[in-house]
């Protein structure tokens, strides 16, 4: 089954940075791909491509104009919604549940930016939170997908890279593929 992202609110001149990171964190911790709304990113979206190019893999990002049309699309399909907040289910409490649910059917993680639509509370299947305290969307994002795979997607091979690094003690050493 595959985990899609969802973020909310990208807003090109603060969130650049954030929304990048997050694109990287779901891409590195297994996510098939990203959706965002909020302000259209050109350069977002080329960022990931030449990762994509670079590292390997068929990560994809997508602009929505609509995050609310895309969940309830992502509800018909059968989709398991969370919305990873502060305010939600800490993880611990549910992560075996969440692993359960990850073998039958595709999972849509939402995150934001700005402060989320109570509209979302009532579409999500349910609000996971990684603490109750206040804390950064990429940090939840990667414990979350941690969770969900076990640590195993430190182990995933992507494919075609033209970059590969060889893990070293001390020093760097990639290898690189013309």
């Amino acid at each position: 089954m595959k985990i899609k992202l969802l973020r909310l609110g990208h807003r090109i001149h603060r969130d650049h940075r954030t929304t990048t990171h997050c694109a990287l964190v779901a891409r590195a911790f297994g996510s098939s791909e990203m959706y965002y709304c909020g302000n259209e990113d050109d350069s977002l979206q080329e960022t990931i491509e030449k990762v994509n190019e670079s590292w390997g893999g068929d990560f994809q990002i997508t602009y929505l104009n609509s995050w609310k049309s895309f969940i309830k699309k992502c509800k018909k399909e059968n989709h398991f919604v969370i919305l990873c907040t502060m305010y939600g289910q800490n993880i611990p409490d549910m992560e075996d549940e969440l692993r359960k649910t990850l073998q039958r059917q595709d999972i849509v993680v939402i995150i934001g930016s700005e402060k989320i639509p109570p509209e979302l509370i009532t579409l999500s299947d349910i609000n996971i939170a990684i603490s109750n305290q206040p804390h950064s969307e990429v940090a939840a994002l990667a414990i979350l997908l941690d969770r969900l795979f076990e640590g195993k997607q430190l182990e995933f091979k992507f494919t075609d890279p033209k970059i590969n690094i060889i893990p070293q003690k001390k020093g760097k050493k990639s290898v690189y593929k013309l």
